[in-house]
C-alpha cells in the first residue's frame, strides 16, 4: 500500500488484479482470482472471483463472477454466484441474477432483477404451501 493511502481495506479483501484509471481494455477478460476496475473494459469479463467497478469506471460487456458491487457504468448482462450489489452512484442497464441482489437509493438502474429468495411463511400460505420464490 502506498505511504500515505488512506485505503482501509485489509489485504484479503483487496482484489488481485487493478485496470487502473485512465486505462482502456478491449477485449475478453478471463481471470481465476478478483478485478477491480477504475478504467473502462468494453468485452466480457469472466472471474473465479468477484468483481468490483469504481465510481467513474464503465464495462460494457457480459460479467460473471463470484460477487458483483457496481458503483460505475455498466452495460451488460450479470450472473453472479454470489450477492451483487448496485450502489447509488451506479449506471447499470442489463438484467442481473444473483444469490442476493442490493440495489441502493439513487441508482440507475434498467433491466431485470432474477434473485433466489424464501417466500416468508405468510405468503407461502396464501401462495398453497409453496414455501420459495423463483429460482433460476
Amino acid at each position: 500500500m502506498a505511504r500515505g493511502s488512506t485505503t482501509t481495506r485489509s489485504e484479503s479483501d483487496a482484489a488481485e488484479s487493478l485496470i487502473g484509471r485512465g486505462a482502456r481494455i478491449r477485449g475478453r477478460v478471463h481471470g481465476d482470482g478478483s478485478l477491480r476496475v477504475e478504467g473502462s473494459v468494453e468485452g466480457d469479463i469472466r472471474l473465479a472471483g468477484d468483481l468490483e467497478i469504481e465510481d467513474g469506471a464503465s464495462v460494457t460487456g457480459d460479467v460473471e463472477a463470484t460477487s458483483v458491487v457496481v458503483a460505475g457504468q455498466l452495460t451488460g448482462d450479470v450472473a453472479s454466484r454470489g450477492p451483487v450489489t448496485i450502489r447509488a452512484t451506479a449506471q447499470y442497464a442489463g438484467n442481473v441474477g444473483g444469490s442476493e441482489v442490493i440495489l441502493e437509493e439513487g441508482a440507475a438502474f434498467a433491466g431485470r432483477i432474477e434473485a433466489e429468495f424464501d417466500l416468508p411463511p405468510e405468503l407461502s400460505e396464501r401462495t398453497g404451501g409453496r414455501g420459495q420464490g423463483p429460482r433460476r
